[in-house]
């Protein structure tokens, strides 16, 4: 067997393995990277990879009820996928009835998104990802292929002046500067030619074989197809387009059969529960029809190794070490990707320390907040960015536009660069911390003989002296109390 059948085989694997899921991201990050060929795409890449910065937003019915974002819909014996709510959640079909009835009360009357943007803004944000759709198919945009979406008539919000959600939130980030970005759903659990009313659902997967079906199956991948391609007509700039279910794919039949095998002898031990199927949707003619629409649009689809995942996306995590390709760490700022009542958001140290460790390992941010069903912020997610926006007002220059220079990270110290021969060291003050050390040793061989070191934000030089190993720099003493009092501060090297 050749390598790349096995570590397309382990990767295929990983993803029916939710219990271990770090093991699966691990496997997921060390996959062979394809790179884009299209120069349009290459350069819209490395300006992406100089932002650093992002915001996500998973937003729809399901807000309502505070409950993780489409999977109670979804058959399979993970935790995300116990249903809480509604009046009987021991009814499967019940329920679902109930979940899809959410439109009907769906009315976010205090939607602004602007106050969204500007917050964003400042806080450093360069780039938007918005859930156009999420998995249970209800579309956050005025399309012409479904009746389950928010301009639906029976959708209490149709009626606003901003009802169309997707191409409000885009206008009004890209009016403060920031790339919009569309999260599609490849799955959808409400639309007939995916979850066929016939048959019950099994998991997460199509629930009729697409072979044996070869109309219904091409019927879905139209509908699929002219979404996302409506999604790139009518709104504007589309920068890029994130889809996410990497289930739905096209599969070797090597991994289906691996798959039955592995049932066969390891039926109890819950790590195999849903099917691997055959779910070819024809990306490679999506993409080519999405860049007629957006040159040079960065396509990221998650999971699926291939040439159309332009970025990785560990997810809720941040690598152990750099990676040798463009990645996004997408993380919770707080309680769960969809809203979530009383959510505990991190502090605007904690997010700093986030954006600054990823950074220093040549990645992006992707940080998620997640709006009520009123359609607000809420107030711990405005404190949190406003904080990060006032560090970066004095920072940002080790952030944008900086590479992962080695050795990344030493003792509290991360270390970006520029192509200029620039270096940053950013000292992360810890929270309650009350020293700091008199000197820091910069451990870097073939160092220039004369670099002078400055503190960002400050106007002053630091002394620094020059040794076989690396460079030393010091830290004045009527300094420390200053800089203790900051979330990290940045010295520059140049």
């Amino acid at each position: 067997m050749t390598t790349i059948r096995v570590l397309t085989l382990l990767f295929l694997l990983a993803l029916c393995i939710p219990q271990n899921h770090l093991n699966a991201q691990a496997v997921y990050e060390d996959e062979r990277y394809v790179p884009e060929t299209d120069p349009l795409v290459l350069e819209k890449l490395e300006a992406w990879q100089d932002l650093k910065f992002g915001l996500l937003m998973h937003w729809g019915t399901y807000s309502q009820w505070g409950i993780v974002e489409s999977w109670s819909l979804c058959p399979e014996e993970y935790g995300w996928c116990q249903r809480t709510k509604g009046s009987d959640p021991s009814d499967y079909f019940t329920y679902k009835k109930e979940y899809e009835d959410l439109r009907k009360t769906f009315n976010p009357v205090n939607f602004n998104p602007e106050k969204w943007a500007k917050a964003a803004k400042h806080a450093g944000m360069k780039y938007m990802v918005f859930t156009t759709k999420h998995h249970d198919g209800f579309s956050m945009f005025d399309s012409k292929f479904t009746d389950y979406k928010i301009t639906a008539t029976d959708v209490p919000f149709s009626k606003h002046p901003k009802a169309n959600i997707t191409k409000e939130i885009f206008d009004s980030f890209r009016k403060e500067g920031l790339w919009a970005g569309a999260y599609f759903s490849k799955p959808d659990w409400n639309v007939s030619s995916y979850w066929d009313p016939y048959y019950p659902p099994r998991d997460r997967n199509v629930n009729y074989e697409p072979e044996a079906n070869p109309e219904k199956w091409q019927e879905y991948v139209d509908f699929t197809h002219n979404q996302i391609l409506e999604l790139l007509t009518d709104y504007g700039k589309v920068d890029i387009l994130w889809l996410d279910g990497g289930w739905v794919a096209k599969t070797p039949k090597s991994a289906i059969t691996t798959w039955y095998d592995q049932q066969l002898t390891n039926n109890d031990n819950g790590y195999l529960k849903h099917r691997i199927v055959n779910q070819d949707i024809k990306m490679d003619e999506l993409v080519v029809k999405a860049r007629e629409k957006q040159p040079g649009l960065i396509v990221v689809d998650r999971a699926v190794h291939g040439k159309n995942q332009n970025y990785l996306t560990p997810e809720n995590r941040v690598p152990d070490k750099p990676l040798p390709y463009p990645w996004e760490s997408c993380i919770i700022a707080g309680g769960s990707w969809s809203y979530s009542f009383n959510a505990k958001y991190m502090s605007g140290r904690e997010a700093v320390h986030l954006l600054v460790d990823i950074v220093a390992k040549g990645g992006n941010l992707l940080l998620n907040i997640a709006p009520s069903p009123t359609g607000t912020w809420d107030e711990g997610a405005y404190t949190m960015l406003k904080e990060m926006g006032d560090w970066m007002d004095v920072n940002s220059e080790a952030i944008y536009g900086t590479r992962a220079l080695k050795p990344y990270k030493f003792d509290q110290v991360c270390v970006t660069s520029k192509p200029d021969g620039s270096i940053y060291l950013i000292y992360l003050v810890e929270d309650g911390q009350q020293t700091l050390p008199s000197e820091i040793k910069f451990p870097l061989e073939g160092l220039q003989k004369r670099m002078r070191a400055k503190l960002l934000g400050q106007n002053l030089h630091l002394k620094t002296k020059k040794q076989e190993d690396g460079l030393v720099i010091t830290i004045p003493e009527h300094l420390k109390t200053r800089l203790l009092q900051t979330k990290a501060f940045t010295i520059k090297l140049k």
